[in-house]
């Protein structure tokens, strides 16, 4: 197996991949909460593990990748209330549309997607493993976390806890030993309409311990990669070490792979703030080819900006890769042409490292210049080994059959041509590009391609 490096944030360097347990690679993503339809900084928190994991098979690990989804959570009580129907209620209906949008990208599915409702009984036993050990205490119908009991606390986010602020809700400070402390376990509220038993009264688990019970009963402890958003890192990430930690005494995960965040000047693409594009407007506008090419045109680790124009620069790029794929032919015996072979390798390498989509796209994009140059032997099945592992592979399909109509506007514009009646035969290849479709002049004559996304 090739060698996979990966940038650490816990250590802040760049390591080799190490699996507990080989070929096996455990991963843990960090999901929606699932309050409102997830937007395309969201989306990005998907895909990059979706198509890490992906390579990883390709290397010939065996991945199992596992992306929670938070049901149980302020928020989702909150935008209950505000829309006037139950929680429950608006939980599954938001976790069906997250399901149906990111199907729509095209890259499968995890092989496990938990849900916090469905991981209380492991929650509670970890809860009372804090309790046990000191780490944790009960506080009128809460349980908190003593931040303090944990030698280590802060060294995934690299803060000084006296300037740490855990967010909590107003009205908790009361309860609290210390102000650092945060909840693992909340009392239920007279406005909340959801609650499940505890040895603490009826109530629900705070955000952080359900991440860290549902990534240790699917892939349990010292798992191999964590992965999830940046703006996680603190409190929730940290949160998550010093719960798995001070309960279980090994550590939560080997490394830590944090994507950037999706911004809209200069400024996060968040919920809160309101300056979100959902994800399947995204979708609708652009097609899934060009979202996701979009959302791996920056490394992942660096902040990747949001607007209309980066997203046809994306629509464009997509168009060249299936224009390229059209021409090639369907068999191609000959040995691969040196340029293919040095490409290919190249591609892999750069995923290998740090997962660098740049670099493998500048290769996929230098080896089709070079193929609308010259002839590439083995060019087609480069391309079949190389899109995949960018999500991309629906670009090797062939073009969808043009509907009646369209063929007609064809013969129309072929026949105006014919005759040297050019504006006409322009006039129809516009109305055919409004249809959706693109004419393409081959040495076989002209046919029509379906633009997707467009």
């Amino acid at each position: 197996m090739a060698e996979v490096r990966i940038s650490d944030t816990l250590s802040g360097k760049l390591r080799a991949l190490d699996p507990r347990k080989p070929p096996g690679v455990g991963i843990y993503a960090c999901g929606p909460t699932v309050y409102s339809r997830i937007h395309v900084g969201n989306g990005r928190a998907f895909v990059i593990p979706m198509l890490f994991s992906r390579l990883l098979r390709h290397l010939g690990y065996d991945p199992r990748l596992v992306i929670n989804v938070t049901d149980i959570n302020d928020k989702i009580y909150a935008a209950a209330r505000d829309a006037g129907v139950p929680s429950e209620r608006l939980a599954e209906e938001m976790t069906t549309a997250y399901t149906q949008d990111t199907d729509r990208l095209g890259l499968g599915r995890p092989d496990e997607e938990p849900l916090a409702s469905e991981t209380i009984a492991e929650i509670v036993e970890l809860i009372e493993a804090l309790i046990a050990s000191g780490h944790a205490y009960e506080s009128g119908g809460d349980v908190y976390f003593r931040v303090r009991s944990f030698a280590d606390y802060g060294k995934l986010s690299n803060r000084d806890p006296e300037e740490m602020d855990q967010g909590e809700e107003a009205g908790t400070a009361s309860l609290k030993e210390d102000p650092l402390d945060f909840a693992l376990w909340k009392a239920r509220k007279p406005d909340e309409d959801t609650a499940w038993p505890s040895p603490w009264g009826e109530g629900r688990p705070g955000w952080h311990i359900e991440c860290s019970a549902m990534g240790e009963k699917l892939l349990g402890t010292d798992f191999d990669i964590h992965s999830g958003g940046a703006d996680l890192i603190f409190p929730h990430h940290e949160n998550e070490i010093a719960q798995t930690e001070a309960a279980r005494g090994v550590p939560l995960a080997r490394l830590w792979m944090h994507n950037g965040m999706v911004r809209v000047a200069d400024e996060k693409m968040s919920k809160s703030v309101g300056n979100i594009f959902q994800l399947s407007e995204a979708l609708d506008a652009y097609g899934p080819e060009a979202v996701v090419a979009y959302l791996i045109s920056g490394h992942y680790r660096q902040p990747l900006e949001f607007s209309d124009r980066a997203l046809a620069e994306a629509q464009a790029r997509v168009q060249r890769i299936r224009n390229f794929v059209l021409e090639l032919p369907d068999e191609d015996e000959a040995p691969p042409d040196a340029t293919v072979t040095a490409a290919r390798e190249a591609f892999v390498e750069a995923l290998a490292d740090d997962f660098n989509t740049p670099r493998a796209l500048a290769v996929l994009f230098d080896l089709i210049a070079e193929g609308n140059r010259r002839a590439l032997p083995g060019a087609r099945p480069a391309l079949e080994e190389m899109l995949p592992l960018l999500g991309l592979e629906a670009l090797l399909a062939p073009p969808d059959a043009a509907d009646a109509d369209a063929e007609r506007l064809l013969a129309e514009r072929e026949k105006a041509r014919g005759a040297r009646d050019f504006e006409r035969a322009d006039r129809l290849r516009d109305e055919l590009a409004q249809r959706g479709y693109e004419v393409r002049d081959t040495p076989e004559g002209a046919r029509l391609v379906r633009r997707r996304g467009g």
